[in-house]
């Protein structure tokens, strides 16, 4: 059969969350179905490294879908058009993107819908768009899939959508995210902190990431603990950081924060494995990749009670209020000074870690892809 896909966010280069969860689940998918024949539409130049198998046809359709305006045209006018030309047998998408103007079977992944929720933090017609279209996509689509139990909830509640319509999908982490060597860590901290220890935060910077709290936390935590600690902040700056930058202003301690802009895959593992923990804070999150990296690297987690990170972390993560820069601090100071804390929550991550595997991921959403191809067959 001739499976269409949206892979307009499989860019090597750029790889974000669900870019991550494209690409890892698009390689092993195409590769295990050599029976079906994989389009994959792009809307600008792709990278033969994307190009997984020969089964797979790469498509160029354009306008690229860098604004709102663009992404309508995209998706109502050239998605249509494209998957009648092709002979499509089912639309997937990985982005939460379907189109409302074709009639092929589809299947939509919703990772999460953090803009009915904290819709100021996008910029006003990207909020409006997905404040609109979202619903209708998640109500057109033959079948959904998302990728933690909190969302689903959220989807189901707020979009009006049969829970029996949505498949979980966990996400997984790379295995290339390792523990290193005590030695290769004190290289890392000599080059990022000048060999002091350190928190790592590992994400995309914007206000629903709460970058402004984890700082106010962190000047609070060296005012009470005056060991040398540093912040690695690990990510690329979106939008709306001014906030952010105001508070870095007026911090005493703002030389103590190290911005690292994005990271190669290898660098990251290594700063991340090299941290004290991973201070992950965020308001809203559907999952929270950087949580299964953090085990998966063998050091603790600090993580916000909210939304799913509870779910995915389970025991192997203490827990804070993003909302109260002292409930951080307060969580700091615990993996910092309670003896035996450190080593428990990485023991019980290695176990909760293998939950989370792109393969698992890959199996359980082709299953979702074979449900509907079975009964449109």
């Amino acid at each position: 059969m001739k499976i269409a896909v949206n892979t307009r966010l499989l860019m090597p280069d750029k790889l974000d969350g669900i870019g991550w969860f494209t690409f890892e689940t698009l390689r092993r998918i195409v590769r295990d179905h050599p029976e079906h024949t994989f389009y994959f539409i792009f809307d600008r130049k792709y990278s033969e490294e994307v190009i997984f198998s020969d089964n797979v046809v790469p498509v160029v359709l354009f306008p690229p879908t860098r604004h709102p305006f663009l992404w309508y045209a995209w998706f109502e006018l050239g998605i249509p058009r494209l998957l009648k030309k092709i002979g499509a047998d089912l639309f997937l998408s990985t982005d939460g993107f379907v189109s409302l103007h074709s009639h092929i079977p589809s299947v939509n992944v919703i990772h999460d819908i953090n803009f009915e929720h904290r819709p100021k933090d996008l910029p006003f017609w990207s909020r409006k768009f997905y404040r609109y279209f979202y619903p209708r996509y998640a109500r057109a689509a033959t079948r959904l899939a998302t990728v933690s139990e909190y969302s689903r909830r959220d989807i189901v509640n707020n979009y009006n959508v049969d829970e029996n319509k949505i498949d979980l999908v966990y996400n997984g982490a790379s295995k290339n995210f390792l523990p290193v060597t005590m030695a290769r860590a004190e290289e890392v901290q000599a080059k990022y902190t000048g060999g002091a220890p350190y928190f790592v935060f590992v994400g995309s910077i914007h206000p629903r990431k709460n970058i402004r709290n984890l700082l106010k936390a962190f000047e609070l935590f060296r005012e009470e603990y005056k060991s040398p600690f540093k912040m690695v902040i690990v990510g690329k700056k979106f939008f709306l950081t001014k906030a952010m930058e105001e508070q870095l202003e007026i911090m005493q301690h703002r030389e103590d924060v190290i911005f690292t802009g994005r990271l190669d895959p290898g660098e990251l593992n290594d700063v991340m494995a090299s941290a004290w923990s991973l201070t992950f804070v965020p308001f809203y999150e559907g999952f929270g990749i950087p949580l299964v990296e953090a085990m998966n690297c063998d050091i603790p987690i600090l993580a916000s009670n909210v939304t799913s990170l509870p779910e995915i972390a389970g025991d192997a993560a203490i827990y804070a209020e993003p909302e109260s820069p002292g409930s951080i601090r307060d969580g700091m100071i615990r993996i910092v000074k309670e003896q035996g804390l450190r080593e428990e929550l990485i023991k019980k991550g290695r176990v909760r870690r293998k939950l989370y595997s792109w393969d698992n991921t890959a199996r359980e959403l082709w299953k979702t892809i074979e449900t509907v191809l079975t009964a449109h067959a």
